[in-house]
C-alpha cells in the first residue's frame, strides 16, 4: 500500500475518540435529557411545512446545540457536519440519534456543502443550521443562511431555548447545558421566506431573522 493510501485509510479509520466518544456521549445525553421538562411553543409551522413534504431551514444559535440535539431526534431533520476528524465524533452521535449528515464547513469544503444544502432542501429536508457557527461572533446571523434559503426557495424557521438552571461553557457561544431535572423551554418562530429577488438581497435580509432568534423574542 502507498503513503497515500496509508494516509488516507488513517484519515478514515475511527481513532479512540470515536470509538470511545460516541457511545459515552450518547449514554450522558440520554441520562441527563430524560431529567429534562421540556414544553415547546410555536411549533405547528414548521412541522406544518413538513407535513406537506417541503423544505425548511431550521435555524439556532450554537450555544443551544446540546437541548435541540435531544429534542429534534428522529424526525428526520439534517445537519451539516465538519469533514475534519474532529467531526467524526459528532457526525456519529447525532447518526445513532437519527439525524441525516451533509459533510462540509465554511472553511472546509464549503462549496460542496453549500451545493449539497440547497438539493437537499429543494428535495424536501428539513436542516439545521447555527448561522453563528462553527466559530462565531455568537449570536451573529451569517447571511449564508438566508443566502442558501432564497436559493433553495424554502422558509427559515427559528429556534431559542430557554432553561431556568444550566450550566454555561467559558466558550464563545457560551454553549449551554441544562441541569438535570430543569425546565427546558424551545420557542420556535412562525416560519419566514427570506425577501429577496438576488443573492444580495438575500445577505441584506439576514438581521430580520437575527431578531427572530433575540431573547425579547422567545418571551412575546
Amino acid at each position: 500500500m502507498s503513503d497515500a493510501s496509508d494516509a488516507s485509510a488513517q484519515a478514515t479509520r475511527p481513532d479512540w475518540r470515536v470509538r470511545l466518544g460516541v457511545p459515552l456521549g450518547a449514554l450522558v445525553l440520554r441520562l441527563l435529557a430524560a431529567t429534562w421538562r421540556i414544553e415547546v411553543r410555536g411549533d405547528a409551522g414548521w412541522l406544518a411545512v413538513r407535513s406537506r413534504g417541503e423544505g425548511i431551514i431550521l435555524a439556532l444559535w450554537h450555544g443551544h446545540i446540546l437541548p435541540l440535539t435531544w429534542h429534534l431526534r428522529g424526525l428526520g431533520v439534517q445537519v451539516l457536519v465538519s469533514e475534519h476528524r474532529d467531526g467524526e465524533v459528532i457526525a456519529r452521535l447525532l447518526s445513532t440519534l437519527g439525524y441525516g449528515l451533509i459533510r462540509g464547513s465554511t472553511t472546509r469544503g464549503g462549496a460542496r456543502a453549500l451545493v449539497r444544502m440547497i438539493a437537499a432542501l429543494r428535495g424536501g429536508a428539513a436542516l439545521a443550521i447555527t448561522p453563528d457557527g462553527p466559530k462565531g461572533p455568537a449570536r451573529q446571523f451569517a447571511p449564508g443562511t438566508t443566502v442558501a434559503a432564497y436559493r433553495a426557495g424554502v422558509p427559515i424557521a427559528t429556534m431559542f431555548v430557554e432553561a431556568d438552571r444550566a450550566w454555561y461553557a467559558r466558550s464563545w457561544d457560551r454553549f449551554m447545558v441544562p441541569k438535570p431535572f430543569s425546565r427546558v423551554t424551545i420557542h420556535f418562530s412562525d416560519p419566514a421566506l427570506v425577501t429577496a429577488t438576488n443573492p444580495a438581497e438575500a445577505a441584506a435580509d439576514a438581521p430580520r431573522f437575527a431578531e427572530m432568534l433575540a431573547p425579547r423574542a422567545a418571551h412575546a
